[in-house]
């Protein structure tokens, strides 16, 4: 089996350090190309992704010949022409070009600079998603920098529409948190969660998943008002609420079923859970089935919910998705699945009982027991 490669290693390396320090050097024939590639690259082989990003960034300021907006005329006119031309090809950008966007924030984050700066990563954005360097604008001028944010919902570029919601999100992977209110942001996205970009509508569903975590209900009205305005196709409108309130659908919230059109407390009816086993090591897979019948003809959302103990014997739920349909009364809905028991890099599998059940419209049906082996 081949070795899997870091993505560090690929994001950026020798080859893509000697392009930045070419392309530079074709607009800026006083830049020191050859110095930059020197420096960076003594230090690049040790550094995780992150830091491989601040100092490639940090051997651009020490090697351009300019400094401030001087220094960012050059980085744009670096760039090639499009994202197309420099070989992007996909919505999210070359992590090579991710040194550049740094290096508006870390070295063109003033008053003086801003209009400038912000107009930078609008750009910029196309060859490397700039959401974490307009956080850094965002923590340090949040009013100015959110009038901008405001412009690029409304831009032509799909991918600059994405910065606008992307970069307020509230839980934003591998980012700090920014000081806005949860609300604040809310402008925005009635700009964008009919957008004609699947891009821009996934960045939407992810920014109300973020807010649900702490006011669900904020997100519940959001949804509702923009179902009344009916502005979105309402096949991307299911899809986009859907995302947004799946954590709130894992926990059985009934609000969130009741605005996707599933009865919490619907008739239902459902036959024992049935095993194919009851004991499995790590790497097994657990098989599993039950039967739905319901008094009348009624929809209905399906997950199943794996209940277990960790290595200091707290409690842990993982819920999964199952499926969307209708259960009928006068045919079972049969529902079965074979889900492999593996530990991962997060998660370890702890020996020991644990239980099986499915989740109807938000409500826990009877589980069933297994257990789980020493290796």
């Amino acid at each position: 089996m081949t070795a899997k490669v870091p993505l560090k290693e690929t994001a950026l390396n020798a080859d893509r350090i000697t392009r930045i320090a070419r392309e530079v050097h074709a607009v800026c024939p006083e830049f020191n190309a050859e110095g930059f590639v020197k420096s960076v690259m003594a230090d690049l082989p040790r550094l995780e992704l992150s830091a491989r990003i601040a100092r490639t960034s940090e051997g651009l300021h020490a090697h351009l010949p300019v400094t401030g907006p001087d220094a960012l005329d050059i980085l744009l006119r670096s760039l090639p022409p499009t994202p197309e031309a420099a070989g992007v090809t996909n919505d999210f950008g070359l992590h090579l070009y991710a040194p550049h966007a740094d290096y508006v924030a870390r070295y063109l984050r003033a008053a003086e600079h801003l209009d400038q700066a912000l107009g930078a990563l609008a750009r910029m954005t196309g060859y490397f998603s700039a959401e974490l360097p307009v956080r850094r604008f965002l923590a340090d001028f949040p009013d100015q920098t959110m009038r901008a944010i405001a412009t690029w919902a409304r831009d032509d570029d799909h991918r600059v529409r994405r910065l606008a919601s992307e970069a307020t999100r509230p839980r934003l992977p591998w980012a700090p948190r920014i000081p806005l209110p949860l609300d604040a942001s809310l402008p925005v996205l009635e700009e964008l969660y009919a957008d004609s970009s699947a891009y821009v509508r996934r960045s939407v569903a992810n920014h109300l998943h973020d807010i649900t975590f702490d006011e669900p209900d904020l997100v519940l009205d959001a949804l509702q008002r923009w179902r009344h305005a009916g502005r979105a196709a309402d096949r991307h409108f299911a899809a986009l609420a859907r995302d947004a309130l799946r954590s709130r659908l894992k926990k059985g919230w009934p609000p969130a079923y009741a605005f996707l059109g599933y009865q919490h407390d619907a008739p239902i009816e459902a036959t024992p859970l049935t095993l194919a086993t009851t004991e499995l090591h790590d790497g097994d897979t657990l098989g599993f089935s039950a039967d739905l019948t319901a008094a009348t003809s009624t929809p209905v959302h399906v997950m199943y919910v794996i209940s277990s103990t960790t290595s200091a014997g707290r409690p842990r739920e993982k819920t999964y998705f199952l499926l969307r349909g209708t259960a009928e009364p006068d045919r079972k809905l049969h529902l079965a699945k074979s889900h492999t028991l593996r530990s991962t890099a997060t998660v370890k599998l702890t020996p020991g009982p644990c239980t099986i059940a499915f989740q109807v419209n938000g409500r826990r049906l009877p589980a069933a027991d297994f257990r789980i082996l020493e290796a």
